[in-house]
């Protein structure tokens, strides 16, 4: 899905999507660019205390102390060899460790197969304040972008303005949204859904979740339910299960992420807010540690700001 859409713009688009995920990027960019010079300048030559010194910097551009503890040793054995000449040899290395990462989870998790002639069916799961129904607003906004037909559908049946938000993003996006009242059955609503879609031959259904605390057992039951009902009515379905997390908790937000990438089979990350943290590199971290592709970040409020992600592009605008 990901790359499909990545793929699909053309060469005029490109460079404005480049330039969004740079500024979306400026100010960890700013932080670890100045950081990395005033640890290269303190010493003649960069050997493994030049690099210990580093480390702060990259924990505090949110890499975690598991990625960089991996990215840092990589370097010190080439340091160990001098092969680490300058501070620009320095962040062409570091850029390709960090690539590594993120290009390892991405290749390595893939959505599962669709069948042809029925819809894509998207789970998104996460907690509540992370953004999640706007983040399938803006989804939606991104697939009726590349000409595709869209249903929404609002299972988070648990809270009323959930619905009522998601409504208000099918009326911006020009997308329907299939409902039931407050307190109804989720998997009711979602059997409505692709019943609907699969006569209909839509192309995708977003489903919206309930965003309770991942520690609530009876949480996971009704996913497990859910996917049930999906399965039954598209084989294979759901095709993709997006956890959406707000960059700006960094690290306090792995934990949450954790315990539903275990109990909800997620297959991608979105990342929303990323414009609102110094610390961007939570996206590495986050591939690395919970082994998961990163699919698309948020860099704002609008329906056009839910970025496609690109791992090369990423890397590139934290030091560009």
């Amino acid at each position: 899905m990901i790359q499909t859409l990545f793929g699909s713009l053309d060469e005029e688009q490109k460079p404005s999507f480049i330039e969004r995920m740079k500024e979306a990027v400026s100010r960890t960019r700013e932080n670890l660019a100045e950081r990395i010079e005033e640890v290269v300048s303190m010493g003649k030559e960069i050997d493994r205390s030049t690099l210990d010194d580093l480390e702060a910097t990259l924990i505090g551009a949110d890499l975690g102390t598991t990625t960089t503890h991996e990215v840092l040793e990589k370097l010190r054995e080439k340091a160990d060899r001098k092969q680490i000449k300058d501070v620009n040899e320095l962040k062409r290395l570091l850029k390709e460790e960090l690539l590594a990462i993120l290009t390892a989870t991405l290749t390595g998790s893939r959505p599962l197969a669709r069948v042809d002639g029925t819809p894509e069916v998207i789970l998104v799961v996460g907690v509540n304040g992370t953004g999640k129904t706007t983040t399938i607003g803006k989804l939606a906004q991104v697939f009726r972008a590349q000409g595709k037909t869209v249903l929404l559908c609002a299972a988070d049946t648990f809270r009323a303005a959930a619905i009522e938000q998601l409504e208000i993003w099918g009326q911006r996006t020009g997308t329907e949204v299939i409902k039931t009242k407050a307190g109804g059955d989720p998997s009711a609503v979602l059997f409505d859904a692709l019943q609907s879609a699969t006569a209909r031959k839509t192309d995708y259904v977003i489903v919206d979740t309930a965003g309770r605390l991942h520690t609530k057992q009876n949480l996971m039951l009704e996913l497990e339910k859910m996917k049930r009902t999906a399965q039954r009515i598209v084989p294979g379905a759901p095709h993709e299960t997006l956890l959406v997390m707000d960059a700006t908790t960094g690290q306090n937000g792995l934990q949450q992420a954790r315990q539903f990438t275990q109990s909800a089979g997620v297959t991608g990350i979105v990342l929303t807010k990323l414009d609102g943290t110094a610390k961007g590199g939570v996206v590495v971290a986050i591939s690395r540690e919970l082994g998961l592709p990163v699919r698309f970040v948020g860099v704002g409020e609008k329906a056009r700001d839910l970025l496609p992600f690109d791992p090369k592009e990423f890397v590139d605008s934290l030091f560009a």
